[in-house]
């Protein structure tokens, strides 16, 4: 081999080298960019992990689900009387649940889910190519466990951004919980419809029934609803929601979980799908509204409507409803006493038909039913048989001019004994549309028997409060919550007329008057120079009585001695007595306050009347007794706070003179009741306000009666005849079937037979003799003074006597 054939070979495997060298170098830099691709791949999807993970809830264990759930509210006997959420939502632990509505669900939503890693990718790639395709997102191919997910994200919209986050949770629940534990969660936390969130709160609001209760047919019905609640609704798309039904019992056929002759049984099962009871408007509305406003004021909106509280309170639903009967009735009397204000309007012989099919249409097919109110019109009036033929829908029937006699036409100047209209025509004509109350269906026919209705237009308000624990157990604070939420017990401030005298007469006692007291009933005129004006109070009859005894001056409710009192005592002493009671609202300082010129609350009033039934005590009236946290954790509980405030002398002092108000004076109503009951009723000027409070040893009870615009009630609408027929129907069922209790009598009162007309120690001559109460020492030392004994009047009624 020449030198210059070894050379090209030498040149030969140095280029071959090379060109190795090269495609190494090549090779090694593709795999190093490769490796740091990869790297880096791997740093951004890590990156990307964390970055979505950032904001997404931990969830451990199942004790990290602390969803926002229904606060209850109960009343004395552990009854529900209302809710409170933002949503509304019962956990319910999954062994309380049928394995059928387990079943359904899972058929329904997710047939792999016991299979699958907490993420379907056939569903995935199933809706990625769909939504490809449609160049938009309309299919999620979503997991139960991802729709759990969805409900904890903060973002509604559909993005791959939002899926991506839906599929880090979901693994990451997967991850530590178990498949019962996520089944859990998404029949808990699902939204199912008219705000119902969770089955147990789905059921209840279709069905009228805890989910445990629920059959195959109802299970499937729910398991059909996520897909689209409102679409699917069983209250206004009933056959889409039997479509739905009917999918998830097949579905749940061909997943093995029923046999198809239960399938079948299912699909023909008649459901029985009733609205769910509104507790809230149903029950005790006022007293639970009351109740909400202190909670949240106390602890927040966010614990209140969220934090699943439990709220015990004192109302009692009996004693409740009583009592709006009781409301009811009053005031329904004491429109009737008022007239009839007219028809609603006068329509057309030619509209008749066409009003009374709309009507009919309102009504739904269904007839009309007996004690509810309907609008109808006038087809005829006959005066000659006493009777207005009305048509009601489809339905037509009477009224007999004998349930029609209040019916004149108001007017003031017209005494309230009016007797009533004589026929049928005084008050309707042809053509009248008028509401009217169904009485009876008459038997064998297609009429009915209606009377005339009207709307009362007084308002009124009651509470009861117990005497010995100071539970409000009845509280109504208008006639219809769901036409005005004003709270008339409690947020009112209206005028008590004499219904404050026994806080005057009260404070009196404890400066030394007794009940023998002489105090002259006589005019008194009162300049206001500043003002220019001049006051001259009255009694109620416009009439002056002389010399009057403090018992007989409350009995009878003479202003006038009030006014004397108030002027002896001092009206900042009266002021400081009424806060001692209770009575926070402000005063003036005049002396008309002795007259009950200044507003106060029923609550207050009520509050104010029970420390004479508790002898002197006051005792803070409560309306709630307990309220627990969602832990079962007790955050209040109110004890018994009981304060002595005035005498006990004084106090029984003051009971006793208000059973003399209801044996003899403007209560007289009351003495119906035939147990021992004390009371006052309270009528303002121009009659604006009618008032009754009273007490026996068992309850103290107020009732207002008035219009909210402070307005005259009606002719001669007094306490006595608007008010005190309200608490003596009230007090009669409440006490019903209750022992008859007697008013205690403390230690250090004497009784001390008396001259009923001038308050001394009777002599010989007396004619007019009772047995009066005293604290012991204050009785008086002095006889009645013979014909012979000659006195002055000024002598005989000067002070001290």
């Amino acid at each position: 081999m020449t030198k210059q054939q070894s050379r090209t070979q030498i040149l030969k495997k140095r280029s071959k080298k090379k060109e190795k060298s090269i495609w190494f170098s090549i090779f090694m830099w593709l795999f190093i960019l490769l490796f740091l691709a990869v790297i880096a791949g791997c740093a951004a999807i890590t990156a990307g992990f964390f970055y979505l993970s950032r904001e997404l809830p931990q969830i451990n264990t199942l004790n990290d689900y602390r969803p926002a759930i229904v606060t209850n509210v109960f009343s004395d006997d552990g009854r529900k009387i209302g809710e409170f959420y933002k949503e509304r939502r019962i956990v319910m632990p999954l062994s309380d649940m049928p394995a059928d509505l387990i079943n359904a669900f899972v058929a329904a939503e997710d047939s792999r889910f016991r299979e699958h890693p907490g993420i379907d990718i056939k569903s995935i790639i199933r809706a990625f190519i769909k939504n490809f395709k449609a160049g938009t997102i309309v299919q999620g191919g979503s997991t139960i466990t991802q729709q759990v997910t969805k409900s904890f994200l903060l973002t509604p919209e559909k993005t791959y951004e939002r899926k991506l986050k839906e599929a880090i949770l979901a693994y990451k629940i997967e991850k530590k919980l178990s498949k019962d534990d996520i089944l859990f969660l998404y029949l808990n936390q699902i939204y199912l419809g008219h705000g119902a969130y969770g089955v147990e709160a789905a059921s209840e609001n279709y069905f009228g029934k805890h989910v445990k209760d629920l059959t195959l047919a109802e299970c499937a019905m729910l398991a059909g609803l996520p897909q689209a609640p409102s679409r699917y609704s069983p209250f206004h798309h009933p056959e889409l929601a039997r479509q739905r039904q009917v999918y998830t019992l097949n579905r749940m056929k061909e997943e093995g979980m029923i046999s198809n002759l239960e399938a079948t049984e299912a699909m023909g099962a008649k459901l029985n799908i009733k609205p769910r009871k509104n507790w809230f408007i149903e029950r005790v509305p006022c007293y639970t509204e009351h109740v909400r406003r202190y909670v949240e004021k106390k602890y927040g909106k966010e614990m209140l409507y969220t934090q699943g509280l439990s709220i015990h309170t004192a109302v009692n639903i009996e004693l409740q409803k009583i009592a709006r009967t009781a409301v009811n009735k009053g005031l329904l009397a004491l429109d009737r006493r008022c007239g009839y204000r007219g028809p609603v309007k006068n329509i057309p012989a030619l509209q008749i038909e066409d009003f009374s099919r709309a009507i009919s249409e309102k009504l739904n097919g269904s007839r009309p039913i007996k004690g509810e109110i309907y609008k109808g019109v006038v087809l005829k009036v006959d005066d000659h048989n006493k009777i207005s033929h009305v048509r009601v829908g489809n339905v037509t029937g009477i009224i007999r001019l004998a349930s029609m006699a209040w019916a004149r036409k108001p007017n003031p100047e017209i005494s309230y004994k009016y007797a009533g209209i004589k026929k049928p025509s005084q008050a309707l004509k042809t053509g009248d549309v008028i509401y009217v109350k169904v009485l009876e269906e008459m038997t064998g026919e297609k009429q009915y028997e209606f009377t005339l209705y009207q709307e009362p237009i007084a308002q009124s308000a009651l509470l009861s409060i117990e005497a010995e624990t100071g539970h409000v157990k009845t509280m109504i604070g208008g006639r219809d919550f769901k036409d005005s939420q004003f709270n008339r017990a409690f947020q009112s401030r209206r005028q008590p007329g004499s219904a404050f005298k026994p806080i005057l007469y009260a404070a009196a006692l404890d400066k030394g008057y007794t009940p023998a007291s002489i105090i002259i009933d006589s005019p008194v005129v009162f300049e206001d120079k500043l003002n220019d004006r001049v006051w001259k109070p009255n009694n109620y009859a416009h009439k002056f009585y002389g010399p009057t005894l403090f018992r007989q001056a409350l009995i009878k409710s003479r202003n006038i001695v009030s006014i004397k009192i108030l002027q002896d005592i001092g009206i900042d002493y009266l002021i400081g007595y009424a806060g001692k009671l209770g009575i926070t609202s402000p005063f003036p300082r005049d002396l008309s306050i002795a007259l009950g010129s200044s507003g106060v609350s029923l609550f207050e009033l009520t509050k104010a009347y029970s420390v004479f039934s508790n002898l002197g005590y006051l005792i803070e009236p409560v309306f709630i007794t307990e309220i627990y946290d969602r832990d079962n954790t007790l955050l209040e509980s109110p004890k018994l706070i009981r304060k002595k405030v005035i005498d006990m002398g004084t106090a029984y002092l003051m009971t006793n003179l208000l059973e003399g108000v209801v044996q003899a004076g403007t209560g007289q109503r009351v003495k119906a009741l035939n147990r021992p009951a004390a009371g006052k009723t309270g009528t303002t000027n121009d009659l604006h306000d009618a008032w009754f409070m009273g007490f026996t040893p068992r309850y103290t009870t107020g009732v207002w009666v008035g219009l909210d615009q402070s307005v005259p009630i009606g002719r001669r609408e007094t306490g006595s005849r608007a008010a005190s027929p309200i608490w003596l129907d009230y007090m009669q069922d409440a006490l019903e079937g209750k022992s008859v209790r007697e008013f205690t009598v403390p230690e250090g009162i004497i009784r001390v037979k008396i001259d009923a007309e001038t308050g001394l120690l009777p002599n010989a001559q007396s004619k007019n003799t009772v047995f009066e109460c005293f604290k012991q020492g204050t009785e008086p030392t002095q006889h009645t003074p013979r014909p012979d004994e000659v006195f002055s009047t000024e002598e005989l009624f000067k002070e001290g006597f």
